[in-house]
């Protein structure tokens, strides 16, 4: 495309095609508990070495937000090697791999510390840190990138299946599953044998991407010719299908498991309770609970888990009680996932002062609660807008021992501070987010720009804009074209024009001159 057309089109708010888019001595403390004291006396070498690797633990996950915040906090004038090189940091594998799964949603970000980690002396990446450092390309789309990556790895004898089905499911994600199946074909290539679990997970990659139809098509096409389907293939066709609400095709392929021999297992009934709770069918959802208890296939945490949510979200509140009155009698262990259905339960019918009490017995019980426990007391109160509730739970999160707000939990607290107009209460939460070494979303970064940019406050919402481009995330074209026109009805084109070209670079060849 010409410059000229180039910038006709960006200066015109209606047409802009292109924008789619060391071990550190450690000396335990002499006035111990006695029992801990006897502990130690039978096992003292494994003590010290739990009490070493805890402490390791600790220092890596210290080190890793250090190296993030130095990343995701914009530094012009200083080369991010050189920010790295004076942060005085040993790598190691662990840590490089902590790194990169914290970058996850910031690609650009995530090569540079790579690159930078591979110059360090004495210091190789591991098949790990590869896999963590595609996934983060692989949602912006860097697959030219990858496979220069990938063929890294197989120099280095790194490569792995996880690898291939990381890429593939990228491609999925993207929308390209002809891509997808060829990631997956590659492998034979790169001396991989294929066996029937890797099948299973080709036709899993695809159907949880949205691409139902095509595994479906993959499975008729490979079964008996590439690989033998067992009752894994049926039960991943089965979540598929069951997900986009298709119950014709979930009982076509239901019943062509049981002709094929196969009788349902709990994951089976699973994958049934769970599309009979989606499409809201709960008395149906009652009767397969009962009738795999009358086939004496036992019912799994996870499955009762699903009729609390299920049940509580419809206000049927006391129906939901019983199914966990029933787990605790099941003699199954109760873990944070069934508690937090309970809590979940009690949201839905706005009793939250219940909700709190199993809070407390959660942690009386020592099982919780996480952060997901606080995201769901959030979102109830988020959305009956008791604004000053949710944020003072909010504070309390990090209060909490081993529970710390993740990126989930921030985006909460924005999006409620942003519709409520209150964006300086959401930039006071932003900038917390990012002192704990916590990076935005793309959907954080729209909703607080669009709000910015009806603030009126365009000085920041330019300043945010780039942060998203530096981070290497392409900003959705509904986002883009507000920000422009409030750049043009403001009479600051110059700012749209180069928005638009590093816009463009992006789309092109974002990391060329990273990689």
């Amino acid at each position: 495309m010409g410059s000229s057309r180039f910038l006709k089109l960006l200066l015109n708010p209606s047409k802009t095609p292109f924008f789619r888019f060391s071990n550190s001595q450690i000396r335990l403390p002499t006035n111990l508990d006695p029992s801990l004291s006897f502990y130690r006396t039978i096992h003292g070498p494994l003590y010290k070495t739990q009490v070493l690797d805890e402490a390791n633990t600790h220092r890596i996950t210290f080190e890793a937000e250090k190296i993030s915040k130095i990343l995701s906090t914009p530094n012009s004038n200083s080369p991010i090697d050189s920010l790295l090189d004076g942060a005085s940091v040993k790598v190691s594998p662990t840590l490089v791999v902590e790194v990169l799964k914290k970058l996850n949603n910031a690609g650009t970000l995530a090569l540079s510390f790579f690159r930078w980690a591979q110059k360090q002396k004495g210091f190789k990446h591991c098949t790990e840190s590869y896999n963590a450092l595609i996934e983060a390309l692989g949602k912006i789309k860097q697959f030219k990138i990858i496979w220069d990556l990938v063929n890294e790895m197989n120099y280095e004898g790194l490569l792995s299946k996880d690898t291939f089905a990381l890429i593939s499911r990228r491609y999925a994600r993207a929308r390209r599953v002809s891509d997808a199946i060829k990631a997956f074909e590659k492998m034979e290539k790169f001396g991989i044998k294929l066996e029937g679990s890797d099948f299973n997970r080709l036709i899993d990659t695809l159907s949880k991407s949205r691409q139902v139809e095509k595994a479906q098509e993959v499975f008729d096409e490979m079964k008996q010719r590439r690989f033998k389907p067992d009752i894994k293939s049926y039960t991943i066709l089965l979540e598929g299908w069951g997900q986009q609400q298709n119950f014709l095709r979930l009982d076509e392929v239901y019943r062509e498991m049981k002709a094929e021999g196969f009788d349902p297992d709990v994951v089976t009934y699973g994958i049934l309770i769970n599309a009979h709770c989606k499409a809201k069918k709960y008395n149906e959802v009652i009767g397969l609970f009962r009738e795999m208890e009358a086939k004496n296939v036992r019912p799994s945490p996870h499955i009762f888990c699903m009729l609390i949510n299920g049940l509580g979200s419809e206000k049927r509140l006391a129906e939901a009680l019983e199914f966990f009155e029933r787990f605790k009698a099941s003699g199954l262990e109760v873990e944070a996932p069934t508690y937090n259905a309970v809590v979940g339960a009690y949201c839905w019918s706005m009793r939250m002062s219940d909700a709190f009490r199993v809070v407390d017995e959660m942690r009386k019980c020592g099982i919780g609660p996480n952060s997901r426990t606080y995201d769901i007391i959030l979102h109830h109160l988020v959305k009956h807008r008791r604004t000053e509730q949710a944020y003072s739970v909010f504070q309390r999160i990090s209060r909490e021992p081993g529970c710390e707000p993740t990126v989930s939990t921030y985006e909460i607290l924005v999006r409620m501070f942003c519709n409520e107009n209150r964006v300086d209460m959401a930039l006071q939460v932003w900038d917390q987010m990012k002192t704990k070494g916590v990076l935005p979303r793309m959907h954080m970064f729209s909703t607080l720009i669009n709000t910015l940019c009806h603030e009126n406050k365009l000085d920041e919402a330019c300043r945010y804009f780039q942060d998203m481009l530096d981070m290497g995330i392409r900003p959705p074209t509904q986002l883009f074209s507000n920000l422009k026109q409030a750049l043009l009805d403001d009479g600051r084109k110059d700012a749209v024009i180069s928005f638009g070209l590093k816009i463009e670079k992006l789309r092109k060849t974002p990391l060329a001159a990273l990689s």
